[in-house]
């Protein structure tokens, strides 16, 4: 199955289930792009009429993973494999604002929660990595040009670091 078929089924069976129908029932489509370089959202769609949730996804080689949330809480995620290659932990280096980049679990630690604050922040690759704030504890991270404060989960599980980065309002 690629990637896209994947996003877009765990989508559907997540939404299915959150509104008590059948997964028969809800089409997922992307939305439209609103400029180069914009990362399209999925929605959902049943009876012909747009579902109000959230819906982020993230793929990483034969990985996906995808969140349905309530409109009014902001979510972003990031999926890494536990074992980047030089590539990857390169660019990571690259972009950090790590003291000691050499312990490569940190630095990948690190990297996915600035990764999902960027994701929630809705910029994406707008926003450079270097700009994304964390408190030391690694529990929040922002970016200074915004109000917005996220907290950051750690969902990592069976050689995949997963972090989730969530708001609700106030």
């Amino acid at each position: 199955m690629s990637e896209h078929d994947r996003k877009r089924a765990l989508a559907k069976e997540l939404v299915a289930a959150r509104l008590g129908v059948e997964e028969k029932d809800v089409r997922i489509e992307r939305e439209a792009p609103k400029t180069f370089g914009f990362h399209t959202q999925l929605i959902a769609v049943v009876d012909g009429q747009e579902v109000p949730l959230r819906i982020r996804n993230a793929n990483a080689r034969a990985a996906s993973l995808v969140t349905v949330s309530e409109p009014d809480v902001v979510v972003g995620i990031d999926l890494r494999d536990a074992h980047p290659d030089e590539v990857e932990l390169n660019t990571m280096k690259r972009h950090s604002h790590l003291l000691d980049e050499s312990d490569h679990a940190a630095l990948l630690a690190h990297w996915t929660r600035v990764q999902a604050v960027r994701d929630a922040d809705g910029r994406g690759t707008r926003v450079a990595g270097e700009h994304v704030r964390l408190n030391s504890a690694h529990t929040k991270g922002w970016v200074p040009d915004r109000r917005a404060q996220y907290d950051l989960a750690d969902l990592s599980r069976d050689g995949w670091i997963i972090t989730l980065a969530y708001a609700t309002p106030a």
